[in-house]
């Protein structure tokens, strides 16, 4: 494979620790060419769903590269560690859905390994720190030109575990729909496609609190919820000035029904 400049990290490590820098450090021994893009390491700790819709949400928008997702409470265990290979890139972390969203967004799995050759591995394994010790020099050797088929048995993409799609549905004179992502805004984000939004009018209610249809968080008065399609094209609720989600209720993984006022 052709080596690549670029390599982002993507964890629930949060900033009190020395996790993240162990995982630079690892990628700087191997790699010291690549250049390391931080996606996030705030994920809430063990929250798959959380961590895999920041990492789909957001590789689009990254050069071309190995982009690592650590999100893995069942580090340790029999999941596997696993590589895919994509139109738009590599993917490298747990199988435990947290990489299938990202590797749609790159065009779809066009392959993958599980990581099992020990060359490709540090010396000694921890089998709670698989991010510096499975992913972080995998990913690069992966990004040094190393071809992926080295690192492991071939996977078959059908078996790589899926997260259960986010629920929504339609009801009478709107939809209900799971909340995906709260930001660091307050601005909840739905499972629900824009074009849902030309069902529920220009004074919708959302959860029986009425908003406004709007394009951005100023069509709405001052401390007004306003009903907008976000930045990843999804639906997503604001308040001009607030924070939806405490003016809500709401968090990831709750139902909010969203219909016309009429």
């Amino acid at each position: 494979m052709t080596p690549t400049a670029w390599i982002s990290l993507t964890t629930d490590y949060g900033l009190s620790d020395g996790f993240v820098a162990a995982c630079h450090g690892v990628i700087a021994r191997i790699a010291p060419a690549a250049r390391v893009i931080d996606i996030t390491h705030l994920v809430p700790p063990g929250d798959v769903r959380r961590g895999a819709a920041v990492l789909a949400q957001t590789v689009p928008h990254l050069p071309s590269g190995v982009h690592i997702g650590v999100v893995d409470p069942g580090v340790g265990t029999a999941r596997r560690g696993v590589a895919l290979v994509t139109p738009g890139g590599l993917l490298v972390g747990p199988d435990n859905g947290l990489l299938l969203p990202a590797a749609t967004a790159l065009g779809g799995v066009s392959s993958a390994v599980e990581l099992t050759d020990p060359g490709w591995l540090a010396p000694r394994v921890s089998r709670t720190f698989h991010g510096r010790d499975v992913f972080a020099p995998v990913a690069a050797r992966l990004a040094g030109g190393a071809p992926p088929a080295d690192a492991g048995p071939p996977v078959d993409p059908g078996t790589l575990v899926r997260l259960p799609p986010p629920v929504l549905r339609r009801v009478a004179g709107g939809f209900t729909a799971e909340v995906l992502t709260v930001d660091h805004f307050g601005n909840v984000q739905l499972a629900a496609e824009p074009g849902l939004l030309d069902e529920v009018g220009d004074r919708p209610l959302v959860a029986d609190q009425p908003a406004v249809r709007g394009r951005t968080f100023g069509d709405a008065p001052a401390g007004a919820l306003v009903l907008f399609a976000d930045s990843a094209d999804l639906v997503a609720v604001a308040v001009h000035g607030g924070r939806a989600a405490d003016l809500l209720g709401l968090a990831p993984g709750d139902l909010v029904t969203v219909r016309a006022s009429g």
